[in-house]
């Protein structure tokens, strides 16, 4: 053993300061169970080391004198002795036999006062949530400065059955949607400790605390053109997912696609609509269940992401034919391509052999790394040639 491997007195500061930083002593007295000495085992000097390095030895052994730790109880034990070898005295492992010692040794006796302190006092005004603090002190510590506003919102929630609102409604002192969403994961935790269990929505994460405790949650809206005359005073409108029960009248081709302008862009094409999918959000239109009655396209840019999307669109309506997110397309604009910084991981279960074959090419790097052709980069007149434009026989269903 080398001396750089004999245990300091810092390294004991440090095993005993990550022990502290677990929460198991503050714990173990907020539910009343009696302290329990803490036994670190000291790495020392052997008789060999003592003949060979006599001077780092006693300096090992004198950085452990008792007089410098006055909250350790030092044990030690002899070596030596054997022919005609000196006998020495060297610690081999140190107690903290109480709570005192070791939250002054550890320089934390505001941190205990401070959870002790709260802890009795949200014993007296909600009980509840007092076996929770017990199991979890450290949590309780890093949200000591807004702690009564938590079990404030915690009792506002335990104690509303009304009608259900949004989280802008909740209706406690000093707390608003900020703190709420800026506290969202103590306070699903708190909770879900706290309320009978018919008030939860388990297969909602806790971050979604609408979701998962019966607030309202924010609408999901659809954007929508009609490419056809329009059938009423507008030519566009948003509307929110759940009023769009039927397809708009006249409508027979929806084509879903990402980019703004190029949505603006599209040419008038009777009985056709357009919506804007605004990126992941196509997976909106699993609320749309028209849509597996209409003849349905996507087009998005020529990557990873939007092979991904247009697969999670297909997941819900397989009938669904992609548009310009082909290789000719790509080969036709070399001039326009791009770069996609990070490409998705996610697996695309749902393209046609073309597809899946043009999307492994893009993870390959086979004509450039990380290759990307963006959808407004393709000029708006290759549209007239493609999808519902086109001559009808020259249009494909996606292989199943």
């Amino acid at each position: 053993m080398t001396t750089r491997q004999w245990t300091s007195p810092e390294d004991v500061i440090e095993s005993l300061r990550r022990k502290w930083n677990s929460g198991r002593y503050l714990a173990a007295a907020a539910q009343g169970h009696p302290f329990e000495p803490i036994s670190v085992p000291l790495k020392g000097p052997t008789s060999t080391d003592v003949n060979r390095h006599y001077s780092k030895a006693l300096e090992w052994a004198q950085s452990w004198a008792a007089h410098h730790h006055p909250h350790m109880r030092i044990q030690t034990k002899t070596i030596g002795g054997h022919h005609n070898t000196p006998t020495n005295t060297i610690p081999i492992r140190i107690w903290v036999d109480t709570l005192h010692q070791l939250v002054t040794l550890l320089q934390t006796t505001a941190e205990a006062d401070l959870f002790h302190s709260l802890h009795a006092t949200t014993a007296t005004t909600d009980p509840a949530l007092t076996e929770w603090m017990a199991a979890h002190p450290m949590k309780v510590l890093k949200a000591a400065p807004h702690w009564q506003r938590l079990i404030d919102t915690v009792a506002w929630f335990r104690n509303h059955i009304a009608a259900p609102v949004y989280l802008r409604q909740i209706d406690v002192p000093d707390v608003d949607t900020k703190f709420i969403e800026a506290h969202q994961g103590i306070l699903g935790e708190l909770l879900d400790h706290s309320l009978p269990a018919d008030r939860i929505h388990h297969e909602a994460p806790r971050n979604d605390l609408a979701a998962r405790y019966g607030l309202l949650s924010k609408p999901a809206y659809v954007r929508l053109r009609h490419l056809d005359n329009p059938p009423g005073p507008y030519s566009e409108l948003t509307v929110r997912t759940s009023e769009l029960t039927a397809a708009p009248p006249g409508t027979h081709t929806v084509i879903v696609l990402e980019n703004e302008i190029t949505y603006l862009s599209l040419p008038p094409t009777p009985g056709t609509t357009a919506l804007l999918g605004s990126g992941y959000a196509a997976s909106l239109l699993r609320h749309l269940p028209w849509l597996a009655d209409i003849d349905l396209w996507y087009w998005g840019d020529i990557d990873t992401h939007g092979f991904a999307i247009l697969s999670r669109v297909r997941s819900h309506f397989p009938h669904t034919r992609s548009l310009l997110m082909d290789r000719h397309t790509l080969l036709a604009h070399r001039a326009h391509w791009g770069e996609e910084k990070n490409q998705t991981t996610e697996p695309p279960a749902h393209l046609t052999s073309a597809e899946a074959q043009l999307e492994q090419d893009l993870r390959r790097g086979t004509y450039q790394p990380h290759l990307r052709l963006e959808q407004e980069r393709i000029p708006i007149s290759a549209v007239a040639h493609a999808g519902p434009w086109a001559d009808s026989n020259s249009t494909h269903l996606p292989e199943p």
